[in-house]
């Protein structure tokens, strides 16, 4: 380890920095798929079940991978399991981009899955025990502030894509549909996700656990003076059993034969993220708005618009969350989405028949685009990062690994199924009963995060409690 002491802050800022590029391929191998619908239905002939299924499989993957994730890292690392993810990364934009048929489109797409459910739960918990308790927040919204910089940077590329070659079914360079070279893009940053990791120090939580002492004290001196780094690490290895190593039966209260409340909480947390219905507007914002009469061009700049606002509200939550907390943020941006989402409810609601196909009247689209960016502006500035900090923060040490991996688990099922149930929803009650469905869950994750969910601001992970 070089000699950084004075530029401990900075270092720490790039260590979170790297981190956070996982929360960049999350973002943009979850939004690469939102320019590619129509090539996929035309490559390989699917139905609108089909099609769901098609966008939705990567969501199994990443059930999967936030859950065994959360596992392995106990085993193995916080960092190399964020390596393998970088590598999955890379072998599912080529395999994606090649696919013949929709089996093997699925199985890249699982094998991508695996890598994004892998990295949404592995980026908070490193910047989370890597950095000091004071910016802590801050540094682990660099992850939403990645995510969405993913998604944007997935939007303007298939956007530009699609017009050099007139559409995303259109032939590009080497003969290759556009459709396919969207998912190639994202091999240069998955490649540099994979070197930057290699430079990286392991997590000092982790360190400690697996009884490699000396090599965590040298990690937590960049944040800690000598005084202090020795305190930190007898309150680490007093929050780690000294029985075992961390295992999934931590979640549960040995006196009670109970789960531990705080998982319950975290479960909630992950699955009230999905039931407002966000990944709807990232993985199907193109088809929404074609749906109500936009071009497939209009469309796809819409949600290069929509990944702009989404990146300055995560500024503003970066700037906030240390200071008034993660709680208020919650249940404010809870609010501000249920009033958005009923809007839109209303504005899709108006909406006439022409041609076979929904039309807004040009009042409505003007309150219904309005509405939508506003929607995705309260959501980014509240849900989008808080709960990624929140899961990455609360669990005490010893539990740390299996909590974030069962809310992994429930997060990206919650996703799975929110997103599988769009196009049946479009079909049967349409986009006004589905928003109106959207804005009940937000109105009920008010009460939840009031009741239950308890303020993490400034508190050290060592006193983290179980319930």
């Amino acid at each position: 380890m070089p000699d950084i002491n004075k530029k401990q802050p900075v270092y720490i800022f790039i260590i979170c920095c790297i981190a956070a590029i996982g929360g960049f391929l999350f973002g943009f191998d979850s939004g690469v798929i939102n320019g590619t619908v129509d090539g996929l239905q035309a490559a390989f002939d699917s139905d609108s079940v089909g099609t769901g299924f098609n966008v939705a499989s990567m969501l199994l993957g990443c059930a999967a991978g936030a859950f065994f994730a959360g596992r392995l890292a106990d085993f193995y690392g916080r960092r190399t399991v964020l390596l393998v993810s970088a590598l999955f990364f890379l072998i599912s934009a080529w395999g994606s981009g090649v696919a013949e048929s929709s089996l093997e489109f699925v199985l890249y797409r699982i094998l991508g899955g695996i890598a994004v459910g892998a990295a949404s739960v592995m980026t908070p918990a490193y910047i989370s025990e890597i950095a000091p308790s004071r910016v802590r927040g801050r540094l682990a919204t660099i992850q939403q502030v990645a995510i969405i910089s993913g998604l944007f940077v997935s939007f303007l590329s298939n956007y530009m894509l699609a017009q050099l070659a007139g559409s995303s079914v259109s032939t590009l360079w080497l003969d290759f549909a556009a459709w396919r070279w969207m998912f190639w893009i994202e091999i240069l940053p998955a490649a540099f996700f994979l070197s930057a990791l290699l430079f990286i120090p392991e997590s000092p939580r982790y360190l400690i656990s697996a009884g490699k002492e000396s090599k965590a004290r040298k990690v937590l001196a960049l944040t800690y003076s000598q005084s202090e780094l020795e305190e930190k690490v007898v309150e680490i290895k007093e929050t780690l059993s000294s029985r075992h190593k961390p295992r999934l039966s931590d979640v549960v209260n040995r006196a009670t034969g109970k789960i531990h409340g705080i998982v319950w909480v975290g479960v909630g947390l992950a699955v009230f993220q999905q039931l407002v219905g966000i990944n709807v507007v990232f993985y199907y914002g193109a088809v929404l708005w074609q749906s109500v009469g936009f071009s497939e061009n209009d469309a796809l700049l819409i949600n290069v618009i929509s990944g702009a606002v989404s990146i300055g509200a995560c500024l503003i939550a970066i700037s906030l969350i240390d200071r008034i907390g993660r709680k208020p943020l919650l249940w404010g941006g809870s609010v501000g989405m249920a009033v958005t989402l009923l809007v839109l409810s209303y504005a899709f609601s108006t909406a006439s028949m022409v041609n076979d196909s929904l039309r807004l009247s040009d009042e409505m689209g003007v309150i219904a685009l309005l509405s939508a960016n506003a929607y995705v502006l309260f959501f980014n500035v509240s849900w989008g990062p808080v709960m990624w900090v929140m899961l990455g923060e609360m669990f005490p040490n010893q539990m740390r690994g299996s909590g974030l991996a069962i809310s992994g688990l429930f997060q990206w099922l919650a996703n799975f199924s929110i997103t599988m149930t769009f196009p049946i929803m479009l079909a049967s009650v349409g986009l006004a009963g589905a928003y109106g469905f959207y804005a009940l869950c937000a109105v009920v994750s008010i009460f939840f995060v009031v009741k239950f969910v308890k303020e993490t601001k400034g508190r050290e992970l060592e006193a983290m409690t179980y319930e």
